[in-house]
């Protein structure tokens, strides 16, 4: 009985021992979980918080970078978690750390998008509502993110194009800059008075408010072309008016020097017919 008694006893002992063991382990494994659940959510609302305090990043871009900064947060914490019950943690992050590499070598064209699309967030060659143009591909910005950029043309067809494609061309932003210039030619006949053309035209500029003071506008004679002397308008505009602004004054041009008496002259070529009988003198006469 007295045996029975000293080994209930020594593995009440044991379990005691184990208790207060692997159960401070299991209580600090679980502090550690709970205190890095809500240390995550912390570093993403700081992370959030200081990248909005800048105006160069976009609110996609933000959300991106606080996720990546919670999940590496909370990774950190599962490996902290596992080495308080004595897992050896240095082949787990070395099993990450090949998992990693093979994702990476799969989702190549997948990853080579979002650092396009992190570039194009971060340096804003574009935005939302701007009209753009790379070699060829041109539209405007409906939504950017960070795989694919979404755009519509002229013509109402809407385009969906990977983010590499944009990155590695040359961006032509219309929208970008508030003024821009407009250039028109228009041609006149050689009979007519070329200085009281360009008054014409000069007038035409002053009475339209649309065109900017500031660049100084021109009016000159760029061209003596076959049948004509060009006039060369080129003068600036808020990138808003400028569309209508030409379309207004290619009207306008014509119509003006119409009702002063100009002449807006056709291609012409002059032909000179040499009579059969020139043609056989010309070829008799002695040399």
């Amino acid at each position: 009985m007295q045996d029975t008694s000293n080994q209930v006893s020594a593995i009440l002992i044991e379990l005691s021992n184990l208790i207060v063991r692997y159960g401070l382990d299991a209580l600090g494994g679980i502090v550690i979980a709970i205190v890095g659940w809500y240390a995550a959510k912390g570093v993403r609302r700081l992370v959030l918080r200081a990248l909005r305090r800048s105006n160069r990043v976009e609110e996609t871009f933000m959300m991106t970078i606080a996720n990546v900064a919670r999940y590496t947060v909370i990774v950190l914490v599962g490996v902290l978690v596992l080495s308080q019950f004595g897992v050896q943690t240095a082949s787990i992050i070395a099993a990450l750390g090949v998992a990693g590499i093979a994702i990476a070598l799969a989702m190549q064209g997948t990853l080579s998008n979002i650092a396009a699309g992190t570039m194009l967030l971060f340096l804003k060659p574009f935005r939302v509502g701007e009209y753009i143009d790379a070699d060829g591909i041109s539209g405007t910005i409906d939504e950017l993110g960070l795989l694919t950029t979404q755009m519509r043309t002229s013509d109402g067809i809407y385009v969906m194009v990977p983010n590499n494609q944009l990155w590695n061309k040359a961006i032509k932003n219309y929208s970008r800059l508030p003024t821009r210039r407009l250039s028109l030619v228009i041609g006149i006949s050689y009979d007519d008075d070329i200085e009281a053309a360009l008054k014409v035209l000069e007038d035409l500029l002053d009475s339209d408010k649309r065109v900017l003071a500031d660049p100084v506008r021109e009016v000159v004679v760029d061209g003596l072309a076959e049948s004509s002397v060009n006039i060369s308008i080129r003068c600036w505009a808020n990138s808003d008016d400028r569309w209508d602004l030409l379309c207004d004054l290619t009207k306008q041009t014509k119509q003006s020097l119409a009702v002063a008496g100009f002449t807006i002259p056709f291609p012409q070529r002059d032909l000179h017919i040499i009579p059969p009988d020139a043609l056989q003198t010309e070829q008799i006469r002695p040399s």
